[in-house]
Formats: structure tokens, sequence, C-alpha cells
């Protein structure tokens, strides 16, 4: 039996020091040397595993189970959602009905200002509730290049796009995941999350029109960004609130870009600014003949129909899988909870560390996925072996990202069981009550490092809930600050940034995006420090649930 020491050293400032050196590490390795990121993390695994066995004294045996532990989980949490959501996706380029999902959202407006409201911010934000990892900026850059934007904008539009829907991205799996980590109730992150970046979605489309057409986009589209950014932030708040947190993304995406449309009958920009397709790379349809006899050909009911009906069938999938009666019986018949073997571990107070590992093998977001693609793969007419080969072109393109996505949540255990994180909360803890302020920047952080929001939350979500412990204040405000403040390092993460890039075809401009995109990610992150504090306080503490 092993119990944790969150002082292992006798001074709380060097236990810290050396919790966070694993950290550190790997944001150096990635940002300074420029390491491939799963060499940067295995450096950090290795690092973190040492710590916890020479510092914290974990045996051995115990600290290399929790990094198999942490490995395990991301299998259900993360590789099995990405993988069945790409998946889909893939399938709908093979049989071409992606084309037809493009030309269906040219056709809502001549003018790109809108055009990129409704793909990078409403179609990117469907993409990020339904898939995340990375498909909204990858796809999302695409089409925009295919209205007229250079591929530097076009990425930099669809990175600043993927903000606002990321905490409940992925069926609400990063705010899964801080329920996982913490123990504590999910749909109370969930909750307390929607009454944060709900605020924050507001702002975004009016930040995409800015980067899209400067001042006179501002001046002249406003109504557009208005509409999006209300409608989105009402349907997350509502629905994160009060129905489901894991759907909340999906009807905020619909219910905005269907706001748009409508709003598009009634109302036009003064100027126009038209849409002219670009090339990128190869990245991008190339504007040949053939393009041109692609684009100008209208498309049956029948084929735009079928080039929604893959989403279609997520969105009538998922909200089934949330009535109470249906809830109840995947619950009763397809759930195995297991304690983990070989982890033995007890907290500080001597209370038993969570280490159960629950296979959700009927509800869970990946199974629901992967059912809805063998339903695109009946209504898109492919037949099942080329449904296979497509999935097993979808697990090769993601390579050493897996090994990846093993290490960095290999690492976020090994740190959490061993102690490290609680000795990072109790630390900064005793900054007292301007944490809350500082609270979003640690989860700005994590995303930074991780690429994922719930990489993030199973990183520091147990260094928030120790610091409000700590602070006495409600751990659903700093557990969601964690979550909420990771959104805005979406757009600055390296990994992110290399997806932006290569969907684009300008590899190796990385660091040109990451100087277009920062400025936005350091100036939405002030704004969440600020809302964040005074909701520790009793200006807006009536917003904490």
């Amino acid at each position: 039996m092993f119990r944790q020491d969150l002082n292992p050293t006798g001074s709380l400032t060097v236990s810290a020091l050396l919790a966070l050196l694993p950290l550190i590490v790997l944001l150096v390795l990635l940002g300074g040397f420029r390491w491939k990121a799963h060499w940067a993390s295995l450096v950090a695994l290795a690092l973190s595993l040492a710590i916890a066995v020479l510092t914290y004294s974990m045996p051995v045996r115990q600290a290399l189970d929790a990094g198999v532990f942490g490995a395990a989980l991301s299998v259900l949490n993360i590789l099995w959602i990405t993988f069945n959501a790409i998946w889909i996706y893939n399938l709908t380029v093979r049989s071409g009905h992606f084309a037809v999902l493009r030309r269906a959202f040219a056709s809502i407006s001549d003018d790109r200002r809108i055009q990129a409201i409704v793909i990078a911010f409403s179609f990117g934000a469907l993409l990020e509730a339904l898939a995340g990892g990375g498909s909204p900026v990858a796809i999302c850059a695409v089409m925009l290049i295919a209205i007229g934007f250079d591929p530097i904008k076009a990425a930099a539009l669809a990175l600043i796009a993927d903000t606002a829907p990321v905490a409940f991205g992925g069926l609400g799996n990063p705010i899964t995941i801080l329920g996982t980590t913490t123990g504590l109730a999910p749909e109370d992150f969930g909750a307390m999350a929607g009454r944060q970046t709900a605020i924050l979605a507001v702002f975004v489309p009016f930040i995409l029109i800015g980067v899209a057409d400067g001042r006179r986009g501002l001046r002249q589209a406003w109504p557009a960004a208005l509409t999006a950014g209300l409608t989105f932030g009402i349907c997350q708040f509502l629905f994160s609130n009060f129905w489901s947190y894991k759907l909340c993304d999906i009807f905020a995406a619909l219910v905005s870009a269907g706001a748009i449309i409508l709003l598009n009958r009634v109302w036009h920009p003064r100027e126009a600014a038209v849409a002219t397709p670009v090339i990128a790379g190869g990245s991008a349809d190339v504007p040949d003949a053939a393009f041109e006899r692609r684009v100008g050909r209208d498309d049956s009911a029948g084929d735009v129909f079928k080039a929604f009906a893959p989403y279609i069938i997520i969105v009538v999938l998922f909200s089934l899988a949330q009535i109470t009666a249906v809830k109840n019986w995947l619950t009763t018949h397809g759930v195995w909870t297991f304690d983990w073997p070989g982890l033995h571990v007890l907290t500080p107070k001597g209370k038993p560390a969570n280490t159960a590992y629950v296979l959700n093998y009927l509800g869970a977001t990946g199974t629901l996925l992967f059912v809805s693609g063998l339903f695109t793969l009946i209504v898109l007419r492919m037949s099942p072996i080329a449904g296979l080969r497509t999935y097993g072109e979808t697990i090769r393109q993601f390579g050493w990202a897996i090994f990846t996505i093993f290490c960095v949540f290999a690492i976020s255990y090994v740190m959490n069981l061993s102690g490290q994180i609680s000795t990072l909360g109790v630390w900064l803890a005793k900054a007292g009550g301007f944490f809350a302020f500082l609270a979003p920047v640690v989860g700005w952080f994590g995303v930074t490092i991780t690429g994922t929001d719930a990489g993030s939350n199973a990183l520091f979500g147990n260094l928030q809930v120790t610091a409000a412990h700590q602070l006495n204040v409600a751990p659903t405000l700093f557990g969601a600050a964690n979550t909420s403040g990771g959104v805005m390092a979406k757009m600055i993460s390296p990994q992110n940034l290399a997806v932006g890039t290569a969907a684009v075809g300008i590899v190796g401009a990385e660091g040109t995006l990451f100087r277009r995109v920062f400025g936005w990610s350091v100036l939405l992150l002030l704004l969440m420090c600020l809302l964040v504090w005074l909701q520790s306080t009793p200006v807006l503490g009536w917003m904490v649930p």
C-alpha cells in the first residue's frame, strides 16, 4: 500500500518545482527544441516516473502500473472516439459527399465573411462536438481555402473558431474526463463551464470577421457575428445546465447555423466579399476544368441529404442515448467496472485513491460513433469492405499520435497517483484568492502541452480541486476554469498548429501561424481569468451552482 506524501522534500516549494519539472521539460522540448511530440512526451513520462519513485517514494511497480492505467484509460476516452469520428468523415470523403457538403455551405451566402462564420464557427463547432482532436481545424481550413482565403488566414480562422466549443468537444469528453479524474459529478462541471464559455462564444464570431476582413468586416457584417455568437452562447448555456452537456455543442452549432441562414433571407452586408477559390499546396480543389464542373453542377436533394446524413445520424443516435430509460439500460447492461490490478494508493488523508476502470462498452461515446458509422455505410451505399479499408486508413493516419496520447495520459496518472499534482495544487493555493485568476492559466498551460482539453483536465483536474479545497471554494468553479481556460490554448498548441499547416499545405509555417493567433489566445485567456476571478467573489458568485 502506497500513501501519498504531498511534501516529500520538506520544502513545499522544492517539492512543487520537482513535480512541475516533467511539464516544463515537455514544453521546452516541444517549443524550444522542436522535438517530435512522441519523443518529447516519452522523455517527460520517464522523468515523471523517476520523480515519483525517487522523490515521492512510490514503488517502481506501482509507478509503472499507474502509467499503464492512464494509457488504458486513453483508449476508451480518446482513441476510440477519435478513430470513429474521423472514420465517418473519411467515409464522406471517399464517397464524394464531403464535396457536396462544402457546396451546400457555399450556397448559404455569397459573402465569404458570413461563409467563414458558418464554416469555421458553426460547422467547426459541430465537428468539435462530434469528434474534436484537430478534425475541425483540418476540415474547416480546407473549406475556407475553397471559398477564397489564403492558406495562413484559413488556418488561423479555423484555429480561432475552435475555442468556444472545445470545453464540450467530443460529446463532452473533456468534462467527462474531469469527472473521472476528480471523482466528482461531471454534470456539475458541465453546468459551470456552460456559465463561462457561453460568454466567450459571443465574442468569437466578431474576432473571425475582424481577422477575415478587418474593420470593414466588423462594420458591415457585425449582425451576422452577433446572431451567431448570441444563439450559440444561449444554446450552450441552456443545454449544459438543463439537459445534457454532451449534446450542448451539437445543438448550439445547429441553431447558430440556422439563425445565420434565416438572417441571410432578410439581411445582406452592404458590400459583399465574394468567394473566389484559390490553390493551397494541393490540399484544396485546384480550379481547373474538372474543378469548375464539380462546383458548377447542381447537387440533387438526395445528394445533399446524404452529405448531411452522417451528422443527422449521430445527432439522433446520441439524443436517443440521453433518454433516461435508454441510458439506464445501457448503464445496466453495458458497463463493466473493476479496480485496476496492482494499484493500491491512499491519499494523504488515508482514503483510497480512485483507481477504477469503467469499461462502458455499449454506451461509450466511441461506441455510439462506431454504430453511427455503420449506419453511414448503409446510407452512403458503401460496401463493408470499403468501410473496413477506410477504417484501416484512418488508423494509419494517426501514426505516432497514438503513442503520444498514450504517453500524455500515462504522465497524468503517474503524477496524479504519486501525489505530484496534489503537491502543485497545495502550492498554488498559497496564492490565496488570486488563484481564482490563475486557475484558467493552469488549464491553458495544460492544453498547450497536451494539445487537448481532455488531456489538460486529466493532468490538472485534481490540482484544481485540491486548490479549491485548500481555499474553501467550490471545486466545480476551479475545475470548470481549467477546461474553460484551456480552450484558448487549442489555437497555439504545437499539435494543432501542425494539423493546421498540414491541412492547408504549408508545413513548416507553424511559427508564422503561431504569431497570427497568439495574441488572440492571450486576450481571450485574460477575459476568462477576469470572469473566473469575479465568479469567486460576491460580484458574480451567484453564477456558481
